[in-house]
């Protein structure tokens, strides 16, 4: 069913991702830049962590559980919680509700929580309807980039569309699509420790269909996978920079430097 999005509001919740927290913060910053520059007030609740999708997706309910349950009152205002990883929206969308779907007290919340969470492209286009525009034209080379989207943000939260649209709105941006753009990284969290050699073969084809375009750089909103594929290219020598989306679309709307 098609979701039915709210009127744009005046605050919002951020959930950051572990990945983010841990590795590559610098995108969860530009996501409160993107947010902020809406005129929407971000806040960023201290208690929050994994969404759990670790050990859900590794077949540990009671784990995943857990690690929810610790978080279902942290965002106790009736605002949009935005993500920014189409993965983690998903497992918080999807996956908690049914994960305390017999439990007459956390069921509730879970579920009522379930209809505030979005993915942060998919926020910007369908709640925000955000106008890119570059504020500082001439400054910035034509850029052209091919997209990645998880396999999880591409199949439960529709991701990949928002991204395509987002970036083919910025002035002087080229997409390119690749053959293997629809394909899994090899990532897959916990697949790529118990599965590695059949995970760095799929990083491997993924990494030269992307090469194979020309393009300049691979901008995804799933971090887990950036780190994936970034750091496959580097090690073989791939001339394939990565970006996440939120800090890709700051830099390219005159938010920030190429870093």
């Amino acid at each position: 069913m098609q979701r039915q999005y709210p009127a744009p509001p005046s605050q919002v919740y951020l959930f950051g991702t572990c990945v983010i927290d841990l590795f590559m913060p610098q995108a969860g910053l530009d996501a409160v830049r993107l947010l902020e520059r809406e005129g929407l007030t971000v806040h960023f609740p201290q208690g929050q962590s994994c969404c759990g999708q670790p050990a859900y997706s590794s077949g540990n309910p009671v784990e995943a559980r857990a690690v929810a349950a610790a978080q279902l009152d942290l965002f106790s205002e009736p605002w949009p919680v935005i993500v920014p990883s189409g993965s983690c929206a998903g497992m918080m969308r999807h996956h908690w509700p049914t994960l305390f779907q017999d439990d007459p007290v956390a069921g509730p919340k879970a579920r009522a929580l379930a209809e505030r969470i979005f993915e942060l492209g998919e926020f910007l286009l369908r709640v925000m309807k955000v106008q890119l525009q570059d504020t500082s034209p001439g400054q910035q080379a034509p850029e052209s980039v091919v997209l990645h989207t998880s396999c999880s943000a591409r199949r439960e939260m529709g991701t990949r569309q928002h991204g395509v649209e987002l970036v083919d709105a910025l002035p002087g941006v080229t997409r390119l699509e690749h053959e293997r753009e629809s394909e899994c990284c090899g990532f897959g969290g916990a697949f790529a420790l118990k599965h590695a050699d059949i995970s760095g073969a799929m990083v491997k084809d993924k990494i030269a269909s992307a090469c194979a375009t020309g393009a300049d750089r691979l901008v995804s909103a799933d971090c887990g996978c950036l780190l994936n594929i970034g750091h496959a290219a580097q090690h073989q020598g791939a001339p394939l920079p990565v970006e996440h989306l939120a800090s890709f679309l700051l830099r390219r709307t005159g938010g920030a430097g190429e870093k």
